[in-house]
């Protein structure tokens, strides 16, 4: 199981600002998972967006970056300001 943190209106989107998860072993780049859990949450592209940055374990990642040795998996959109 892997720890996904989903941040800003990220959370609105999914319901839930974290969740503990197994993710399908087909699932082995950060760009697959972004697929998966936008098809899994009927985000509509949310998660597609690409200025929704990915962080592994605190690094901020690429879609074709493997997850597999991953602990935590965090989702970020930018940051609006005002």
């Amino acid at each position: 199981m892997r720890k996904i943190l989903y941040f800003g209106r990220l959370s609105d989107i999914t319901g839930c600002q974290e969740e503990m998860l197994d993710i399908p072993s087909e699932i082995e780049t950060a760009g697959a998972l972004r697929k998966w859990l936008d098809d899994r949450f009927h985000a509509t592209g949310a998660l597609l967006d690409p200025t929704v940055r990915i962080a592994l374990d605190q690094e901020i990642i690429f879609d074709g970056t493997p997850i597999q040795s991953a602990n935590e998996i965090a989702f970020m959109p930018p940051v609006g300001g005002g």
